[in-house]
């Protein structure tokens, strides 16, 4: 549409244009703007004019004017300025001139004359977009002149075309290239674009190139960047990345950060190299405290300075003792009743009468748990403290083994103390008991390492005991007493279950259990030999037994001994490629998630999805169609198996449900994205999927209690199947696992009265409100900590322990199995600050708590909390809060304050 002319348009025409609707007048705006374009300002139309002369002069036979011409055309282009959404002047008014400059070019007399001219067709190309044209001129220009000289942009399109066509190119043109980028990294360094410069350098497979040009200033700032963009790059260039971190932090001395880069690659002998390296001895210290938080126990030489100290503080021997002081502090002692958490006072009068009732063996049971995670290493309680044997005896059976273990989780931590405790129990009449005792010892020395050992002489010789809770009882505490420390001894003790022939043959709950054991003991180490013997004892399943749902276990506890090693367990998918399906589909799905667990691999993801997506009705309806000329009874069969095996076909999909949330976990993009599709999953599948989908939400924000999360759970913690409404009671519990979220209290309580008459959900919302309160609001279960940067293996060996035997919760956990509960204890940490000086000694000082904020490529020296108070250590520390030393006095020997760090005294303090 063509604009009319001013003068041809009456006054009433002009009138009736301002009344129109609005999309008339913007289709009459391009042809203003144009207008507008050609009604240039006095200034732009002079540039114009200058700009067309020099050209006009380069094209006339004259030599002696082309370099006065070029250096003018030069000089007009650099002093230009610009707004950050438009072209430079200079540039838009030579665009028309491009391919002439181009032709020109060709016609220079001298060397001088044709570098200048191929230098300024270069920066023009920028806003042509053709091709390689920058890159092309750039190499016919004089190499001598500073690639900066043209301002900013120019080299950031450089950077962008040479990372898209290097991968194209080989040989001389790359080295040409490499030349190039040579010049581009210190023009970066200099205008604090590090992350262009890595940027650059990844693209390319370059990054080895750093260490030559980043110095101590800009070391931090580099190490923060390169370390965020680890989640969102495909392997093996992730692990490239962190070692190119790694080596930075090494060449600055930054141990501290080497080693946490060191754990995030989960490469032993790179960590013991870091742990040898610092001569101070205060740093080594700080370093085993970083160990033993990451529960790695390093095998250190006798002739080691500070022996003894550094295997104390690895060990993590005195955790129970600094435990107790922050408890003091906060003046949380007092122990705490099951009654306490329920405030079943605050309950309204008619469902308070109704519940008076006689004592249920299943509330009784719900109350020894809250007394145990509530109370948890504390070391006292009301319940088994004053008369244990009074208490034990209101549970029933199953319930009096999980009943006496939780005394195991009172006493959390402190070996000496708590065996003592325990062990009149281990004498007891009743098998249960002896079982609940047995737990209870592995529960005490949960990621602690004792010379003797003293749970495994003490678990040892009931392995192979008549009695199956007993056998139980021994297996599983020896896993939870060893998670994570790969100790050969208790390996090769719990290897005899898979051998025993006879009477004492284990069943599938006996190998399962000591599988998730042998998982949990291993975890992340690719145990060869455990490897081999998981496989035979699965490969040696009948039918029936692949069918039983401990089998679910055996998958798990090699899924776990390969958890965060990726690629590494090729060999044992194919070897699982020969059990018939439902079971190999099962059982690789487990494996595939525990091998990326924490990655944020996206294509992983997808797959998951896809599992996710598919619907088994139509084999159902084809096999009708073929088979209908058949009688009816061998109908009935084929539809009663297709039956069963879409029923087993549904378990891979929740194990996929929850491998979207174990791999997302990692990052929180990730995480945003799984909780959407999360929705999709509830609102249009399968109900085996539907039952997963609140556990998965629980794991992606443990102990992290998201508003949004909350209220999904919360919906359906009312659902009409019951088994979803259990699993959303619980992953409630999950999410505020130690965080007294006082609004998730309250939900609680109101769910508690709601479900007053059914006792299954009554006793999962009891577990969540125990979990809520879990160690009264000092204990995390997030198995993320350094800042949200290392992933613990134990804590999410722990939680997928918990929550695969929640997928089947009414066999398992609401069944006689709840002992299964208690692994959730490898996950359990205090979420504490507490400094020391550099003799050990604890200091109190003033410290700044806040919500952190990601700083990354924030230019000068960003603040990296914000919304502080300040507390004086010791203290305590929420999810997603970031800690600083509010005094001059003191340095801290790692960047990261949390749990336990050592301050040195700062020489240039002055008071």
């Amino acid at each position: 549409m063509v604009a009319p002319k001013k003068d041809e348009k009456t006054a009433t025409e002009v009138k009736k244009d301002q009344v129109k609707e609005t999309p008339e007048k913007e289709t009459t705006k391009d042809a203003k703007d144009e207008g507008k374009e050609q009604e240039l300002s006095d200034e732009d139309q002079q540039l114009q004019d200058e700009l067309e002369m020099l050209v006009n002069r380069l094209q006339e036979p004259d030599k002696a004017l082309y370099l006065p011409a070029l250096e003018m055309l030069a000089k007009l282009i650099r002093a230009s300025t610009t707004s950050m959404t438009s072209v430079p002047k200079p540039l838009k008014f030579m665009r028309p001139h491009y391919e002439t400059m181009k032709t020109i070019y060709k016609q220079m007399p001298d060397q001088q004359t044709r570098q200048l001219c191929a230098d300024i067709i270069s920066v023009l190309s920028m806003t042509m977009g053709s091709g390689k044209d920058c890159l092309a001129y750039r190499f016919l220009c004089d190499r001598s002149q500073k690639i900066g000289d043209w301002g900013h942009e120019y080299v950031r399109h450089l950077s962008g075309e040479i990372a898209s066509h290097y991968l194209d190119t080989s040989g001389e043109f790359q080295a040409q290239l490499i030349e190039l980028v040579k010049q581009i990294i210190p023009y970066n360094m200099e205008h604090n674009a590090e992350a262009d410069a890595c940027d650059l350098l990844i693209e390319i497979d370059h990054l080895h190139l750093l260490q030559d040009y980043v110095d101590e200033s800009a070391y931090p700032r580099f190490c923060l960047y390169l370390q965020s963009c680890y989640p969102y790059v495909p392997e093996p260039d992730n692990t490239i990345i962190l070692e190119t971190a790694l080596q930075l932090a090494r060449k600055f001395n930054q141990h501290t950060q080497a080693l946490r880069l060191a754990l995030m690659l989960n490469d032993m002998d790179k960590i013991a190299e870091i742990f040898k390296e610092p001569k101070d001895a205060a740093v080594q210290k700080q370093l085993a405290f970083m160990l033993a938080r990451q529960q790695v126990c390093l095998e250190l030489d006798e002739s080691v300075p500070d022996y003894d100290d550094l295997m104390e503080i690895m060990s993590n021997t005195n955790l129970n003792k600094h435990f107790l002081n922050l408890a003091r502090e906060l003046d949380i002692m007092e122990a705490k009743t099951p009654e306490d958490i329920y405030k079943s006072h605050l309950d309204n009068a008619r469902t308070r009468f109704a519940s008076i009732q006689v004592d249920s063996a299943k509330q009784n049971l719900a109350a020894s748990f809250v007394n145990g995670f509530v109370n948890a290493g504390f070391g006292v309680d009301k319940l088994l403290s004053e008369d244990g044997n009074k208490w034990l005896y209101k549970n029933k059976e199953h319930g009096m083994l999980s009943a006496t273990a939780s005394l195991g989780l009172i006493l959390l931590w402190d070996v000496d103390g708590g065996l003592t405790m325990i062990d009149k129990y281990l004498y007891s009449t009743d098998d249960y008991i002896k079982s609940g005792a047995l737990l209870a010892c592995g529960i005490v020395n949960c990621g602690i390492r004792n010379e003797v050992d003293p749970a495994h002489a003490l678990l040892a010789d009931y392995i192979d005991n008549q009695n199956t809770s007993m056998r139980i009882g021994a297996i599983l505490g020896l896993g939870i007493a060893y998670a994570g420390s790969n100790r050969a001894i208790v390996i090769d003790t719990l290897k005899t279950v898979f051998a025993a022939n006879g009477k004492n043959a284990a069943n599938v709950e006996i190998m399962g259990i000591a599988a998730l054991s042998l998982g949990l003991i291993s975890v992340g180490s690719c145990n060869a030999e455990i490897t081999e013997i998981l496989l035979q004892t699965i490969m040696g399943l009948s039918k029936s037994d692949l069918k039983d749902t401990y089998s679910r276990f055996l998958w798990l506890g090699l899924g776990l001994l390969y958890l965060g090693r990726q690629k590494a367990t090729e060999a044992v998918m194919l070897t699982l490629e020969v059990l018939d399906e439902p079971y190999r589909s099962m059982a690789t799905t487990m494996v595939d998630i525990c091998a990326y667990a924490g990655t944020g691999n996206v294509l992983k993801i997808q797959q998951l999805l896809h599992i996710c997506s598919d619907h088994y009705e139509s084999s159902n309806a084809d096999s009708a169609d073929e088979k209908g000329k058949k009688d009816k009874n061998k109908e009935k069969d084929k539809a009663e198996k297709e039956k069963e095996k879409e029923k087993d076909l549904s378990a891979t999909q929740a194990i996929a449900v929850l491998g979207i949330a174990l791999i997302a976990m990692g990052e929180d993009i990730g995480a945003e994205m799984a909780f959407r599709s999360f929705g999709n999953l509830l609102r249009y599948c399968e109900p085996c999927i539907r039952r997963a989908v609140p556990l998965a939400l629980g794991l992606i924000s443990a102990s992290n209690p998201k508003l949004n999360i909350l209220d999904t759970l919360s919906k359906f913690s009312h659902d009409s199947d019951a088994e979803v409404a259990h699993n959303a009671i619980f992953a409630m519990g999950l999410i505020g696992a130690g965080t007294n979220n006082a609004r998730l209290a309250s939900m609680l309580r109101q769910l508690a009265q709601y479900h007053s008459k059914d006792p299954s959900n009554l006793f999962m919302v009891r577990i969540a409100q125990s979990l809520t309160h879990l160690g009264k609001g000092t204990l995390t279960l997030s198995p993320y900590h350094s800042d949200r940067q290392l992933m613990n293996p134990m804590a999410v060996a722990g939680l997928m322990a918990t929550l695969v035997s929640l997928l089947d919760v009414k066999t398992l956990i609401l069944g006689r199995s709840h002992y299964l509960l208690y692994t959730l204890v490898p996950a359990m940490q205090a979420r504490m600050l507490i400094t020391f000086d550099e003799e050990l000694n604890q200091l109190q000082v003033p410290v700044r708590v806040g919500i952190a904020i990601d700083v990354v490529g924030q230019a000068g020296k960003p603040k990296t909390i914000t919304g502080f108070q300040t507390h004086t250590t010791p203290v305590l520390l929420a999810m997603g809060e970031r800690a600083e030393l509010a005094t001059d006095e003191y340095i801290s020997l790692t960047p990261v304050m949390e749990g336990f760090v050592i301050l040195k005294k700062n020489p240039n303090f002055v008071k």
